[in-house]
């Protein structure tokens, strides 16, 4: 049964990464990412954690939804949508009266047009340049 909590270990978000191909990092990082976020949401198959997003937000104008992964085995069955629509119904639910948030992500490659269903645009465009990124490590 699929079932959509608050909450997600530290491993299974580590699992989930791991399992669409993503960057890898200490446990310690992980928790301090499902810990800190503004919103988490797990999408669980009974007891195994199937996806996931983050949404990062301080209240002010600029939001970023964050690592919305679905397990490949998973895909193709409306979970992502789900997540995301979760998301921008929370910001919008929490925002008040004149507030605008301008709601960021970076797509992983070739994802792009999903998230275009939702209202995001590429970049560059005619309003705003490349979004820009970089890992920081310390050897």
């Amino acid at each position: 049964m699929i079932q959509y909590v608050d909450h997600i270990t530290p491993e299974e978000y580590m699992t989930l990464r791991k399992r669409v191909g993503w960057m890898q990092f200490p446990l310690e990082e992980a928790r301090n990412c499902v810990e800190n976020a503004y919103m988490v949401i797990c999408v669980r198959d009974d007891e195994k954690a199937i996806g996931v997003v983050r949404l990062l937000w301080d209240g002010g104008y600029v939001a970023f939804l964050s690592d919305v992964i679905v397990d490949p085995d998973y895909q193709g069955q409306g979970i992502g949508r789900t997540l995301v629509e979760a998301v921008i119904k929370r910001i919008k639910d929490d925002m008040k009266p004149g507030y605008k948030v301008k709601l960021n992500l970076n797509a992983a490659k070739g994802k792009e047009p999903f998230y275009e269903k939702f209202g995001f645009k590429e970049r560059p465009n005619e309003e705003a340049g490349a979004g820009m990124d970089q890992w920081l490590t310390i050897d």
